[in-house]
């Protein structure tokens, strides 16, 4: 009987939660709707809260409350998960609002649906480098935000990310035996990417690309391409005296100049 009791209470409550609801979404008063949609989303409810705001962008266009109701509008879609829509609305009240108090945190909000949407460092950075953007130019808005550390964190996360990545596509092609292509691509990788973290490691695949390519290269550019191996891994030593790859490097030092010997020899 206990069991059968309880049952009996939550379907109660379920069916008046969705009697006060279908209420709530039928509600012609936009003042009333409004704090119906509020009410919910400050619940955490968002799903249910969408409905009635978009209902209430149409009812309230052009009238005082048509900002309130844009604003809970981008913020309920960014309570969802919503990160393209929300990234959408908030730039648009920014823009339509752009004299509000509210201005500069949509701005901001437009810029972190952008940053939730960076994905792993593993796929393809084009939204990274878009919230990298996003960021930036919330940054010159509004430079002395108090959002302006969280920006910078946010910027510094995603380039990291983009660099990880680059890195990573230069390094596939050692993987892949293409030996001129890794060159060329951690030469350039190193250019862009100075201060990097993989900058050593990049260097110790430049030495191994250099090495490999000449070591499958016709006769005629044998000689020259294990000179450019040696001459890769001095400028390693010099940059990296105690590297923990030095072994590594040194081996393809040695192997390079002993060949560089017999070819001028022949």
């Amino acid at each position: 009987m206990k069991r059968f009791g309880i049952l009996l209470f939550v379907l109660a409550t379920a069916v008046s939660g969705c009697t006060e609801y279908s209420k709530a979404l039928k509600e012609t008063d936009p003042t009333k709707k409004m704090a119906n949609a509020k009410k919910y989303y400050e619940d955490g409810e968002c799903f249910k809260a969408l409905p009635m705001l978009e209902e209430l962008i149409g009812l309230t266009r052009g009238t005082q409350q048509s900002e309130e109701v844009y604003y809970y509008f981008a913020k309920t879609h960014y309570c969802l998960k919503d990160y393209y829509m929300g990234n959408y609305y908030f730039k648009s009240y920014a823009k339509s609002f752009s004299a509000s108090p509210k201005a500069e945190e949509c701005s901001f909000m437009a810029a972190l649906c952008s940053y939730n949407l960076s994905p792993s460092y593993t796929l393809d950075q084009t939204d990274s480098k878009t919230a990298v953007d996003e960021l930036q130019y919330f940054l010159d808005q509004y430079p002395n935000s108090a959002m302006r550390d969280s920006a910078n964190h946010m910027i510094r996360d995603l380039n990291f990310k983009i660099e990880k990545k680059d890195f990573e596509v230069a390094e596939l092609y050692v993987q892949t035996m293409k030996y001129k292509a890794a060159t060329s691509s951690l030469q350039e990788f190193l250019k862009k990417y100075p201060q990097s973290k993989f900058r050593e490691q990049a260097m110790l695949l430049i030495i191994q690309s250099k090495y490999l390519l000449a070591e499958g290269s016709i006769d005629t550019k044998k000689l020259e391409r294990y000179r450019e191996t040696m001459e890769s891994y001095i400028t390693f030593v010099s940059a990296f005296p105690k590297s923990t790859f030095l072994d590594s490097a040194e081996d393809y030092y040695l192997k390079s100049e002993k060949m560089v010997t017999n070819l001028t020899k022949k």
